[in-house]
């Protein structure tokens, strides 16, 4: 069985008081901070691979903290990020949740609350790296089946039966059999329930056709 992958707080504040009481907090609940004086310092040591979240504050040296998160979110940075602020105002916080901030958290800091959102971020952040894995898994299935099994497969989560599926492709029931026995082995699943819930997860989540590997879309069925 596999390790939880280490989980890591980004904190980027210019008071070292802050930075140094907010690591504190951090690793009081077992999880690792790592703790910048500029955006510069941490951008070079930053690591958008490893999963947790990332508490700016909103006066920085150089750049503000929501330019830093703008940056981060324009390079396919996918951290949840906490912005905190002695000088909050509304135009501020509305700035910093239109470019994607999760909480905008105003000093003085409550630990606890503090303390309860970057436990709930840092989570969430973990699921999503987890489903994300798992779809790159059935994508990379998918892209194994030939041409011939992906129009099997659209028609089989289209409610055919093998026979139809024949008649419409101008193939034996056997063949068609045959193609739904390897399309199920090569994607990993054991009935036409399965088989059509991980199509229908495909064609949700990245717009993935059976049967239009250009253009990666489904086939009209009207």
């Amino acid at each position: 069985m596999s390790a939880e992958p280490a989980s890591v707080v980004y904190i980027v504040d210019d008071q070292d008081l802050v930075r140094r009481s907010l690591s504190r907090l951090v690793e009081s609940v077992g999880m690792s901070a790592r703790a910048y004086a500029s955006p510069a310092e941490f951008l070079e040591a930053y690591d958008r691979d490893v999963p947790g979240c990332l508490i700016l504050d909103v006066r920085l040296p150089g750049m503000s903290g929501i330019e830093l998160q703008e940056k981060l979110a324009a390079e396919g940075s996918a951290h949840p990020v906490i912005l905190i602020s002695g000088h909050a105002d509304v135009p501020t916080a509305v700035r910093a949740m239109k470019a994607g901030a999760v909480d905008f958290v105003e000093k003085p800091v409550n630990d606890q609350e503090l303390l309860d959102r970057i436990q709930r971020w840092v989570a969430t952040d973990l699921e999503r790296r987890k489903d994300s894995a798992e779809m790159g898994e059935v994508l990379a299935r998918f892209h194994t089946l030939t041409a011939r099994e992906r129009e099997v497969l659209r028609h089989v989560v289209d409610g055919m039966s093998t026979k139809e599926v024949a008649r419409t492709l101008g193939l034996s029931p056997k063949t068609v059999d045959i193609h739904r026995g390897n399309i199920m082995q090569k994607l990993a699943v054991h009935s036409a329930v399965e088989l059509t819930r991980l199509a229908s997860l495909l064609e949700a989540e990245k717009g993935i056709s059976p049967n239009s590997p250009a253009s990666g879309r489904w086939e009209s069925r009207h």
